[in-house]
């Protein structure tokens, strides 16, 4: 798995899910249900994963919708 996006940014979570969806590309959000621990106070950042062979992929959908800004170093 890799990691495209982090962020506490709950709307770009969505968005960026959304984006996927359309996209029939898989991805996993971690960190979603943390914020019962934190009091919903918006600090743990949510991750967006994706499989390794749709990580391609998914950094192009995103960056064609102008989110480049918000992806992550691909390592």
């Amino acid at each position: 798995m890799r990691e495209l996006v982090r962020t506490n940014d709950i709307v770009l979570v969505s968005a960026v899910g959304a984006l996927l969806d359309g996209a029939n590309i898989h991805h996993l959000v971690l960190d979603q249900n943390m914020s019962i621990i934190e009091g919903s106070l918006g600090v743990l950042p949510r991750r967006i994963l994706v499989h390794d062979d749709d990580n391609r992929e998914a950094r192009q959908l995103l960056t064609d919708a102008g989110l480049a800004h918000e992806l992550r170093a691909d390592e």
